[in-house]
């Protein structure tokens, strides 16, 4: 990331018993995460379907960067979230 870039918040996804839920959180932490939306995970069984839904959240998130910096996010990092993070059924 560049100096004029900075993280401001990340899409987290989180299995959380039957469902699959999208958060918009912290770039550091899960702490004030705003729940976006959620599915049963047997429908994004699916890679393409999987994939659909979280676009459907990274441009529901990239409005709302866009809208505080005025500028769209430059990339989308798709890394796994850290240890502490990851519960498989929350």
């Amino acid at each position: 990331m560049s100096e004029q870039e900075q993280q401001i918040g990340r899409l987290a996804m989180r299995m959380e018993g039957d469902w699959w839920v999208a958060y918009f959180a912290a770039p550091t932490s899960m702490e004030g995460a705003l729940e976006l939306g959620r599915i049963k995970l047997r429908l994004v069984e699916d890679k393409d379907r999987k994939e659909a839904f979280m676009a459907i959240f990274q441009s529901f998130i990239g409005e709302l960067i866009k809208e505080k910096t005025g500028r769209e996010p430059s990339s989308w990092d798709r890394s796994m979230a850290p240890e502490h993070e990851r519960s498989g059924s929350a």
